[in-house]
C-alpha cells in the first residue's frame, strides 16, 4: 500500500507541469462549445473508458445537451465491460468512428493514449485534422507520435508503473485528472457553473432535487423554504430560480434573461443590475 500511495502522490504534480498546455485546450474548447461545437474524446481501453465516463457526467453536473460532449472508444460499446484488445490496432478504424460521428471544422478532438502510438487514435486525430477540427492529445509520453501529431500536445510524465505497464494506474490517474479539468473549466467559461456551485446540476431524481434546494439556499442566501418555493415556480429549473431569487423577477423573465446570456447566470445577473440600474438613472 505504501509503494501503491508513495507513486500514486506524484501523478498531480506530473498533471500541475501541464497546465499551460491544459489552458491552452480549455481554450480551444470553450470557443468551439460557445460556437455550436462538438468537444470529442476518442481512445482505446482505459483511455476510451475515461472518456466515456467523463463524456457521461457532463449533462447531469452541467445541464449540457448529450451531443455537447462525445466519446468514442475502439470497439464501442462492448469495450466498457469488455477488453476488445485488438479494437486498438487500426488507424482506419479510429478515423472511420470519428467520421461516422460527424467531426467537422469548429469542433476539437481528444485523442487520448498513454503510451501515444496507439493506432486507432492516430487515425482518428488525423481524420481530425483533414477535417479542420482542433486536436488534443493527452498522452504519458512527450516524445509519442500522439504528441507530435496533434495540434495542442498534454503530456504528464507519470514514470514507469509498479506494476510495468499497467497504464491504468498512474497514467490512468492523469488521464482523468486532466480530463476532469478540460470538461470542467470549459463548463465554467461557458457559465455552467455559478461561484462553485453547480446551478444547472440537473434535478432529475429526491436526491438531486434536494441538493439543488441546499445549493439555491446557499447562492441566494435564503431559507430552505424560499428556496424550495423558488424551485417550485421556475418548473425546479435551478438557474432561473436563482435569477428570481436575486432580482426579484418573475419566472418567464427569469428564462429570458437566462436564454439571452446563453445559459450563464452570471451574465444574466450582470445584465439584470445594469437594466435596474439604468431604471434607476430615469
Amino acid at each position: 500500500m505504501r509503494a501503491l500511495s508513495r507513486e500514486d502522490a506524484t501523478v498531480a504534480l506530473a498533471v500541475r507541469r501541464e497546465l499551460p498546455q491544459i489552458a491552452l485546450a480549455v481554450d480551444a474548447i470553450a470557443k468551439s462549445l460557445r460556437g455550436g461545437g462538438t468537444l470529442f474524446y476518442i481512445g482505446a481501453g482505459t483511455s476510451g473508458r475515461l472518456a466515456v465516463l467523463d463524456a457521461a457526467e457532463c449533462p447531469p453536473t452541467f445541464g449540457t445537451p448529450p451531443g455537447m460532449v462525445r466519446a468514442i472508444i475502439a470497439g464501442g460499446e462492448r469495450a466498457l465491460r469488455h477488453a476488445v484488445e485488438g479494437a486498438e490496432d487500426s488507424a482506419a478504424d479510429g478515423a472511420r468512428d470519428l467520421r461516422r460521428a460527424g467531426v467537422s471544422r469548429g469542433d476539437v478532438v481528444v485523442g487520448i493514449a498513454a503510451s501515444g502510438a496507439t493506432a486507432y487514435v492516430l487515425g482518428a486525430l488525423a481524420c481530425a485534422r483533414r477535417r479542420g477540427a482542433v486536436t488534443v492529445g493527452v498522452t504519458s509520453n512527450s516524445r509519442s507520435p500522439v504528441a507530435r501529431k496533434a495540434r495542442i500536445s498534454i503530456s504528464p510524465d507519470t514514470g514507469p508503473e509498479v506494476i510495468a505497464g499497467s497504464t491504468r494506474m498512474k497514467a490512468g490517474t492523469a488521464q482523468k485528472m486532466v480530463l476532469n479539468m478540460l470538461s470542467t473549466a470549459a463548463m465554467v467559461r461557458l457559465g455552467r457553473v455559478y461561484e462553485n456551485w453547480m446551478v444547472h446540476v440537473a434535478l432529475t431524481n429526491q436526491k438531486l432535487r434536494r441538493r439543488g434546494a441546499r445549493i439555491l439556499e446557499e447562492a441566494a442566501g435564503v431559507s430552505l423554504s424560499t428556496a424550495e418555493h423558488a424551485l417550485r415556480q421556475a418548473g425546479h429549473n435551478l438557474p432561473s430560480a436563482l435569477v428570481m431569487l436575486k432580482t426579484g423577477v418573475s419566472a418567464r423573465d427569469a428564462r429570458q434573461r437566462l436564454a439571452a446570456a446563453g445559459g450563464s447566470v452570471r451574465q444574466a445577473l450582470e445584465a439584470a443590475k445594469k437594466h435596474q440600474t439604468n431604471l434607476r438613472g430615469r
